[in-house]
């Protein structure tokens, strides 16, 4: 199947999550919202190297996103199975960072997360388990993002008292 009539859906979704909601409002974060990369420069490297209820830190979180969307990236550039050698406990091990490397892995996120982007935004043929993986990327992002957030109650964003009805705000469907 080709990937062309979903892709600026795909795109959308996570600019949302990565860049933040447009002034209209979004489909998954309320209107007004910054994204992950804005909320997370919001943070020093201390906060981010907290661990959270003997569980894991932010940073940590960011650097499994990043290794996450690598192998995405990968996976787009033509490598076969980027997941055959994953080792996904080592993305995890990197629970603590200075202010230069908190800096580093917030830039990385970014670079990563638009290059993804950019991938999403390109129609491409694909199997049904590929395009499962594709929306799963959008989904796993999401979840870190609520993560993050419930993590470090400042980073989140408008809450939706603050949204107009979701039935008659300009960004709902018809």
């Amino acid at each position: 199947m080709n990937t062309a009539t979903i892709t600026s859906t795909l795109t959308m979704l996570m600019s949302e999550l990565v860049d933040g909601t447009p002034p209209t409002g979004g489909h998954m974060l309320n209107r007004g919202d910054v994204g992950l990369l804005r909320s997370l420069d919001r943070i020093s490297a201390d906060d981010a190297s907290q661990i959270i209820d003997a569980g894991s830190s932010i940073a940590a979180h960011v650097d499994h996103m990043i290794y996450y969307t690598q192998l995405m990236n990968r996976w787009a550039a033509g490598e076969t199975n980027p997941w055959r050698d994953a080792d996904w406990t080592a993305s995890w091990q990197r629970t603590s960072v200075t202010e230069k490397e908190w800096k580093e892995l917030r830039r990385s996120l970014e670079r990563e997360g638009h290059k993804w982007m950019g991938i999403l935004d390109q129609p491409r043929e694909v199997s049904e388990r590929e395009l499962a993986g594709i929306i799963a990327s959008i989904a796993h992002l999401a979840y870190h993002v609520g993560a993050i957030r419930q993590m470090d109650r400042n980073l989140g964003g408008p809450s939706a008292n603050n949204e107009q009805d979701a039935f008659t705000s300009p960004a709902s469907p018809p």
